[in-house]
């Protein structure tokens, strides 16, 4: 599986074709769709381009992008850095429970963040899956030490940008993640972006890419869009795709 993560945490501006609205994501959605992506990472925003967990700007961006491309699973973000408050966090979560349309398919639960399982047990009782995201190895022994919460889709293992050597940061979270038997997408950021992605077509590992992880093509040329990134991505899974 290649997902599209389109825009991130991401000011307004960071980059031209940054989309922020959901008009703008859905626009991505479907062209990214059409190069083969099944599942789009989204980060909804207010009217002001601000990161936001509240309901109606979730829904409203779900709905719409949902309405652009319907075959596409729809993921959001749950980061404790848009909301720091942990029961104003769980309390915004909870209410997506009722969104129907808006409603999201997935959503990442980051598990070096205070009050993971929390946030993971309401969006199960509101029946959207959870992505694991497991930011390094800390991380991942802490949830060797836990349940895994149920409604949990796959792992998302992601390479920090200041490793300086990405592939061997990446080997080490499998080591740690792959005695789950969960599906693990992994996916690195910054420098690390396209060395683990394309480490992890290799092992015909799920990944992604999209302005969120990176600006920049392969070569360090900036990318025009969600969309030149990822034709590269896929270039570079079928090179590497068993014959």
């Amino acid at each position: 599986m290649l997902q599209a993560c389109l825009n991130g945490a991401r000011r307004p501006g960071a980059h031209p074709s940054l989309p922020v609205t959901p008009e703008r994501l859905a626009e991505d959605a479907v062209a990214v769709a059409e190069l083969g992506v099944t599942s789009v990472h989204l980060h909804p925003r207010d009217v002001v381009g601000a990161e936001v967990l509240a309901g109606p700007e979730v829904a409203t961006t779900v709905a719409t992008v949902r309405a652009a491309a319907p075959a596409l699973e729809i993921g959001v973000t749950t980061a404790a850095a848009i909301e720091p408050n942990p029961y104003r966090r769980t309390e915004l979560i909870r209410s997506w429970a009722p969104l129907a349309a808006g409603r999201p398919d997935i959503a990442s639960v980051n598990v070096h963040e205070g009050g993971w399982l929390d946030v993971a047990k309401i969006l199960y009782d509101a029946g959207i899956g959870i992505e694991l995201g497991v930011f390094h190895l800390q991380a991942a022994r802490r949830l060797q030490h836990s349940e895994l919460p149920p409604g949990t889709v796959r792992i998302l293992a992601e390479v920090r940008p200041d490793k300086a050597d990405p592939i061997s940061e990446a080997e080490a979270l499998l080591c740690e993640l792959e005695p789950f038997g969960l599906p693990i997408l992994l996916h690195g950021e910054g420098d690390s972006a396209w060395p683990v992605l394309t480490y992890a077509a290799r092992l015909e590992l799920d990944t992604r890419i999209g302005l969120e992880d990176t600006l920049t093509l392969p070569d360090g040329t900036p990318a025009k869009d969600n969309s030149a990134l990822v034709a590269q991505a896929r270039r570079t899974q079928r090179a590497l795709a068993p014959s």
